[in-house]
């Protein structure tokens, strides 16, 4: 079992910038990727950045070049920078964690992120 905690997030009006943090701890596999997913009202959860255990990173498309995706030293911690904030990205945001050997996902509780026009 793998437990996230995820802080951060808030009210920020547009062009503002807000960092998300996710803590992973429990039965921690080498071989994973950690990130966030997001999820609008009436919308279905979809990607927003991901990062490897050996630190390759992916992003959507919606946010290239605004987010970054980064882990403390140890791996097990990773931030979410987002910068240059667009109404578009309120959402709830959820960390993930992917242990890729056995394929099974972890899920946080969720932040809510909602920006301002």
């Amino acid at each position: 079992q793998v437990h996230l905690v995820e802080s951060g997030g808030g009210l920020v009006q547009a062009g503002g910038s807000l960092r998300l943090s996710c803590a992973a701890s429990g039965s921690i596999n080498t071989i994973y990727n950690m990130g966030y997913y997001r999820q609008a009202p009436g919308n279905e959860r979809e990607l927003v950045a991901v990062i490897t255990n050996s630190g390759s990173t992916n992003y959507a498309d919606a946010v290239k070049g605004r987010f970054t995706i980064s882990r403390d030293g140890g791996g097990y911690t990773v931030y979410l920078q987002m910068s240059s904030l667009k109404p578009e990205d309120t959402a709830v945001y959820y960390c993930n964690y992917r242990n890729r050997i056995r394929r099974v996902d972890y899920w946080g509780q969720g932040t809510q992120v909602t920006v301002s026009s």
